[in-house]
């Protein structure tokens, strides 16, 4: 039988032999002599006795014996040999009691070359086995600027406190992404109970993943791990049964196979242009006798949230709009995003066959939800997504926000004027931009003087007070339940507010032609144009959608100008992002005469040079701040750990 067995092993090894011939590639085992011959070791030290994945073993310490084995490790020398007699043997020991003796191994760059025990390491791969325990030496290559070098000095930080081995990357940043998502900071130990409960779950996660022939695509289990726990999460895997994670590894099937790519945002600028505005109501057909209905989930109530009271007041638009054709609700969670699944399944136990999510914090349930309920229309106010799972959507609040910098520049008695941002999210910083641009046009001299309000204890008021402004942008707008003058574009001279300007975006329109293109038919098929795009509304001037609106208080002759400079945006003969444009490190950022791509404004991580101020460091953030930063924040804060 034992012998069976290795004439079969063999055959493995005979196969892999003539597989690696023909691609031209090494047909035996690495030697490691060989590859450290080339390199220079930095340092050498003693793990001692470790667990270590199987699949990680890919080579012998020195050329003595690579040619005894092809480079999967099947054995290649005849059945009738020394060798064979004693693989076969060592195979029937494995199958009466289990191979229990550790072997003897070096580590470099995360993978392992036996010094003792490569038979013992050629049964368990021919079994299948998952690991075996070693002894292993570690020895770390002298610092590069290579990626691989510069993954594995990732591995070494992450291997400190967690002394886990078996998570393989391809590409950079993703051990502090996956801490990131496990919620853990890169400095504190694990305990044993965590340790366990991670590689339960992988193990869990890999044997579908390799069920539904995961070894066949190009990337690692570490990456397909990684990408599958940013979409559905870490908190409930190990509950999951064989069949739930089959269903989810299924429907974000393609987001491994183009690994490491991501899904291309598609942005889509204005509302497409086939008829006149009164076939938006024309052409909507009653499709059933039964009103289209539609949910809104909020992250806060409109009570306490400008942001949600400005999405009620789109809600309301829609419903007296397209009236008996429709009907809406809304429902409240905390943007916790288990909680935040919990309330869109309930949206659609209730009926609702659209969903808008109305905040960036509920972005991770509306994927996960989308994926489960794939004929469910779900759409997600944010910016700058790359899932492909979902269409989101976005004002050009940063047209509004040039214009009321233009306004600010003229009126401010002062080179320096103020600006009150909420979070530092993609989008957010195009208006920050936008804003001192507009300052810039027409006084070259001033700076825009930047504050957050996401920050613990801010005083944006009294450091405006020190500076001496007298004109600030704040908030868009205000709840009605939240009596304040502190909104829009406002002169904070001699101890009061004067209210000039407020941009507007006007959420209604939006929601009024998203629904009637599906009540009209318009709207296509599937979540995506492409398997591999994800759509985003980022509409602005030229829609309606937003707008800016001036007081009594802007003189007549500015606000024409204004108008002017509006009418040119509305029509794209003009664009704010179209001068030479500097960020504050003095990179330039766009030459004269250019027009900045969509995709670049939206994905803006840098403020311009006329600011004064800066992103707000992590710590310095209010807990709220720092969930809805961990989600859409410009690229800076992705790159940070200790989000949670």
């Amino acid at each position: 039988m034992s012998k069976t067995e290795y004439m079969k092993a063999r055959k493995k090894a005979q196969r892999n032999y003539r597989a690696q011939l023909l691609k031209g590639t090494y047909p035996y085992l690495q030697a490691l002599d060989d590859i450290v011959s080339f390199a220079e070791i930095s340092s050498e030290s003693e793990l001692g006795l470790v667990e270590i994945p199987l699949n990680a073993i890919v080579g012998t310490k020195t050329s003595g014996r690579k040619q005894a084995f092809a480079s999967n490790f099947m054995p290649l020398l005849d059945e009738n040999s020394e060798f064979a007699h004693k693989w076969a043997s060592l195979y029937s020991a494995h199958i009466e009691e289990g191979i229990r003796d550790p072997i003897k191994a070096v580590e470099f760059m995360n993978r392992f070359y036996v010094v003792e025990g490569n038979k013992r390491v050629s049964v368990l791969k021919y079994v299948d086995a998952v690991s075996i325990q070693a002894n292993v030496t570690r020895l770390v290559p002298l610092k590069t600027d290579s990626k691989e070098n510069r993954i594995y000095y990732e591995f070494l930080d992450f291997y400190r406190s967690t002394a886990i081995n078996y998570l393989d990357f391809s590409q950079e940043g993703c051990y502090t992404r996956l801490l990131a998502v496990l919620e853990k900071s890169a400095d504190t130990p694990w305990t044993d109970d965590e340790k366990m409960n991670l590689h339960s779950s992988y193990i869990h996660f890999l044997d579908v993943f390799e069920e539904k022939g995961g070894r066949k695509l190009s990337l690692t289990s570490g990456d397909a791990f990684l990408t599958y726990l940013e979409i559905y999460g870490y908190k409930d895997m190990l509950n999951k049964s064989h069949r739930e994670l089959l269903e989810e590894i299924q429907a974000i099937w393609n987001d491994f196979e183009i690994y490491p790519a991501k899904r291309s945002v598609e942005l889509v600028m204005a509302p497409e242009k086939k008829s006149e505005e009164k076939t938006l109501r024309t052409r909507i057909l009653p499709l059933s006798s039964q009103p289209l209905k539609i949910a809104f989930i909020h992250d806060h109530s409109p009570e306490e949230s400008s942001w949600t009271y400005g999405h009620e007041l789109g809600r309301h638009y829609l419903e007296n709009t397209l009236a008996e054709k429709i009907s809406t609700s809304f429902y409240i969670t905390s943007g916790d995003p288990e909680e935040g699944s919990e309330v869109i399944k309930k949206a659609i136990d209730d009926g609702n066959t659209v969903v808008f999510t109305t905040s960036p914090k509920l972005l991770n349930a509306s994927v996960k939800t989308a994926l489960k309920y794939p004929s469910i229309r779900i759409l997600n106010c944010s910016l700058n997504s790359c899932f492909g799972h979902l269409r989101t959507y976005y004002g050009r609040m940063y047209e509004a926000k040039y214009l009321t910098g233009i306004l600010a520049g003229i009126l401010s008695p002062t080179d320096s004027v103020g600006y009150v941002a909420d979070y530092p999210i993609y989008g957010s910083t195009a208006s920050i931009n936008a804003f001192a641009l507009g300052v810039k046009m027409v006084n070259p001299n001033a700076s825009v003087c930047l504050q957050w309000t996401c920050v613990k204890n801010n005083r944006f008021q009294e450091h405006f007070a020190a500076r001496n402004i007298s004109y600030v942008s704040g908030q868009d707008l205000l709840t009605p339940y939240r009596g304040s003058r502190q909104f829009g574009l406002y002169d904070i001279r001699d101890g009061q507010i004067t209210n000039v300007a407020m941009p507007v975006c006007h959420w209604g329109k939006f929601y009024e032609r998203i629904v009637a293109s599906i009540l009209n038919g318009s709207w296509k098929k599937g979540l995506t144009h492409s398997k591999d795009k994800s759509i985003n509304y980022f509409w602005g001037l030229s829609s309606g959608m937003v707008d800016v609106i001036c007081s009594k208080h802007v003189p007549a002759a500015t606000e024409h100008l204004l108008d002017l400079v509006k009418q040119n945006i509305g029509s794209g003969q003009f664009h704010p992002f179209s001068c030479e444009i500097h960020s504050q490190d003095g990179t330039l950022q766009n030459e004269k005469g250019m027009v900045m791509p969509a995709g670049q404004i939206g994905s803006m991580d840098w403020l311009l040079d006329n600011i004064d101020g800066s992103f707000p460091s992590v710590s310095s953030m209010t807990e709220e701040a720092r969930r809805i930063v961990k989600l859409q924040g410009v690229g800076k804060y992705q790159e940070q750990s200790d989000l949670s």
